[in-house]
């Protein structure tokens, strides 16, 4: 197995996943991919807007009676 590439924490990373363009061991990609976590929606006549929280996004329907 050929390796080409020290992640942050020490580990190797594999050649075919630098091919990928992964740059970081399984376990380091995992714990960024769960810090970034946002949604965009698209509101019709006002652009895109950013949410943080998915619940958030339900508040901003007009016509939600609960």
């Amino acid at each position: 197995m050929l390796y080409g590439f020290s992640c942050e924490c020490g580990e190797e990373v594999d050649a075919r996943r630098i091919a990928l363009g992964y740059f970081c061991c399984l376990d380091c990609g995992d714990k960024q991919a769960k810090q970034k976590r946002f949604l965009v929606a698209n509101f019709n006549k006002q652009g895109y807007e950013l949410f943080y929280n998915p619940m958030d996004l339900k508040f901003t329907n007009p016509k939600r009676t609960t």
